[in-house]
């Protein structure tokens, strides 16, 4: 293997210039003065050398270009890791349960995609990809355990998916996703979701862009809880369902939330930003039927859709600013809804709709409602400790 290789001749050379040249400026052990410091120096640095090729040969490179598709497995991960590829469709088994795997995909192909079998948790790093898939998803992740997505700083990573598969999403993940990184990502669900993960999807504070540019289904789809720490989220109008929504895990039922799920069902937004713009009607812009808690971060939302609404909960929703600055702005543009409307709800567009309790401690949250009998925030029962609220508010109770 042509890194191992060079790891070794590095290492070599190394040890061999430490023979020879060591001097004042060398760092020294705490035991010095013992006749054996040159060969306890040296044995560190071989070992440092070794980890170090360790950690690279678990790196598994995977480059698109056109119509094709290379995939550079190193030769000591061989017996555990399998590629199939078919075109510029490439399929992974990792049979590896003990030690992380890195798979880093670069390239572009207009008919290519990824599809990822593992039982451990793994990092996906994406350096400059462009897929569009003619056969399914783009990245279809079918691992139930942790998945570290990180979009390298300075590049651009575009996805969209096939118009007339049976994908679940463009891009998929069977377990959870924790992004990570400074560069950007562009999605399109063509079929139905552009995200969706069956367990949490975390944005980390170091997350750059994420541009949802268009979703037949949600842009964002998530099961058990959508925790996000920093970057920015963009979801365009081209959306034909809701922005962000969550749903809870259950049991075998289907209907029991599972109670060992933590944050089962919950949008938890500590900093960054969210940009949505609502166009479809009887849609919203943040959608779950749990808790809702945000203590940071800037929302610029639209629901211009009839009967849509910037963010909605069953739950409850607390608005503070314990982890920074939290600035909400919403503008309720739609009318009526006369589909879903019935007698008791007419089913009017809203910038904020909380059916328990909507609990103010800090922050800033300014409501417009311009379109036909729109509301700016309607709750069923209102708690407010500090921050500031520029809305008109409707309370069930």
């Amino acid at each position: 293997m042509k890194k191992l290789h060079f790891w070794l001749l590095a290492t070599l050379f190394t040890a061999s210039f430490a023979v020879v040249g060591c001097g004042d400026d060398e760092v020294t052990p705490s035991n010095s003065g013992s006749e054996n410091n040159t060969e306890t120096k040296d044995t560190t640095t071989t070992d440092t050398t070794t980890i170090d090729t360790v950690a690279n040969a678990r790196l598994v490179s995977i480059t698109y270009n056109g119509t094709s598709a290379t995939v550079d497995i190193p030769t000591d991960l061989a017996g555990e890791i399998t590629a199939e590829v078919n075109g510029a469709h490439v399929v992974i088994t990792n049979t590896n349960e003990t030690d992380e795997t890195e798979f880093q995909l670069t390239g572009s192909s207009t008919n290519g995609s990824f599809t990822y079998n593992g039982t451990y948790k793994s990092t996906l790093s994406l350096n400059g990809l462009s897929l569009q898939s003619q056969q399914g998803a783009a990245l279809n992740i079918l691992c139930g355990k942790r998945i570290a997505v990180i979009l390298e700083d300075s590049t651009t990573n575009t996805l969209s998916d096939y118009a007339a598969g049976d994908q679940k999403a463009c891009f998929y993940c069977k377990g959870h996703v924790e992004f990570e990184g400074g560069g950007t990502l562009n999605v399109t669900g063509n079929l139905t979701h552009a995200i969706k993960t069956k367990e949490y999807m975390q944005l980390k504070k170091s997350t750059g862009v994420i541009n949802i540019l268009g979703a037949a289904g949600d842009a964002i789809h998530v099961g058990q809880y959508y925790l996000q720490s920093g970057g920015t989220v963009n979801i365009t109008s081209t959306t034909q369902a809701d922005g962000i929504q969550v749903e809870v895990t259950t049991l075998d039922d289907d209907i029991t939330p599972d109670p060992d799920d933590e944050n089962n069902g919950q949008v938890i937004i500590n900093g960054g930003n969210i940009n949505i713009e609502v166009a479809h009607e009887d849609c919203e812009g943040i959608k779950c039927d749990s808790l809702i808690t945000i203590q940071g971060g800037t929302f610029n939302i639209t629901a211009s859709g009839n009967g849509s609404r910037g963010i909605q909960t069953d739950g409850n929703m607390v608005v503070g600013e314990e982890s920074g600055k939290t600035s909400i702005t919403i503008a309720a543009k739609g009318g009526l809804c006369t589909a879903a409307a019935d007698a008791d709800d007419p089913h009017r567009c809203m910038g904020i709709k909380v059916d328990g309790n909507l609990t103010v401690n800090a922050g800033t949250i300014t409501v417009t409602n311009t379109g036909t009998k729109s509301r700016g925030i309607r709750v069923g029962t209102y708690t407010k400790n500090g921050g500031t609220v520029n809305a008109t508010i409707k309370k069930d109770a």
